[in-house]
């Protein structure tokens, strides 16, 4: 069992929970993500490592209420359990200094790219970060990825903040200005991610992207988390989840991303009605 140590609303339905966890945290790095269950009748939840501690064992995950899991994850409070956490999962990032990077994240994206950007930063490399959400109020994680950037631009999409429209339009406007970096990270919706990568493509820029597709077991087995990258088969959950953005077949994931559509919907229908309501996690 982990206790929730500490829970925080960083947004409207964007949560932040804090467990200790220093067997996960003695072996995570960026790019990996955690498993979780919250009780023995609960779905099993991919979630990125947004931040982890070896010494202390804190492990930081950030979520958005989506669905039915999620959901009923948020109404989790400080002192509550999760009955299982497995990780970390994943491929490492292979993280050495560069020259600069460029981090681009959309959402909730920028919680698991934070991690990246802390660890480019703390070996000398030249961290730009653009960060874009719908409004003001979704901009999340504005300190910490300051703290980690020599430079931060955000948009968002109705203009409260920053430049209005998407990050990608800023990502354009910065190469079209002759900014050449190493390598651009991103993540965010597929959307967002497919776009920046035909962005970045034109001036050839190598572009790492993390793809959050759907994941059972988070080990491989079941299948359903593969992707088409460079016109082969990989599973997200081993191979991945970070990829080139160039060599992904985004069309098609997206595609298998809806395949679900219909049974989160009755999911979450039946939760909300009560009959999904197992009260087994609580104290």
């Amino acid at each position: 069992m982990y206790k929730i140590l500490k829970k925080e609303t960083l947004a409207p339905k964007i949560k932040l929970v804090e467990v200790n966890a220093p067997e996960i945290c003695a072996h995570a790095h960026p790019g990996q993500f955690v498993v979780l269950r919250m009780h023995e009748r609960g779905e099993r939840i991919p979630l990125t490592i947004a931040d982890s501690d070896a010494k202390t064992g804190l492990l930081t995950m950030v979520f958005q209420e989506v669905g039915k899991s999620t959901t009923e994850l948020g109404t989790l409070n400080e002192g509550d359990c999760i009955q299982d956490i497995v990780g970390p999962l994943g491929t490492p990032r292979d993280i050495e200094k560069l020259d600069c990077v460029v981090c681009v994240a959309g959402g909730v994206g920028v919680a698991p790219i934070y991690p990246e950007a802390k660890a480019y930063h703390r070996l000398g490399t030249r961290v730009i970060s653009l960060i874009g959400a719908q409004t003001k109020d979704m901009l999340i994680f504005k300190d910490r990825m300051e703290q980690v950037s020599d430079e931060v631009y955000y948009s968002t999409d109705d203009g409260s903040f920053g430049h209005k429209g998407f990050v990608t339009e800023v990502l354009c406007d910065l190469l079209e200005k002759g900014l050449r970096p190493d390598e651009v990270i991103v993540i965010g919706p597929l959307l967002m991610m497919r776009e920046a990568s035909r962005v970045t493509a034109k001036f050839g820029v190598k572009t790492i992207v993390s793809l959050n597709a759907i994941m059972v077991d988070g080990t491989g087995m079941c299948g359903s988390c593969r992707v088409t990258v460079d016109g082969e088969t990989k599973f997200s959950c081993v191979e991945g989840p970070a990829f080139d953005g160039h060599k992904v077949d985004f069309n098609e994931l997206i595609a298998r991303q809806r395949r679900f559509l219909a049974e989160e919907k009755l999911a979450m229908e039946h939760y909300l009605a009560g009959a999904g309501g197992c009260k087994c996690h609580q104290k």
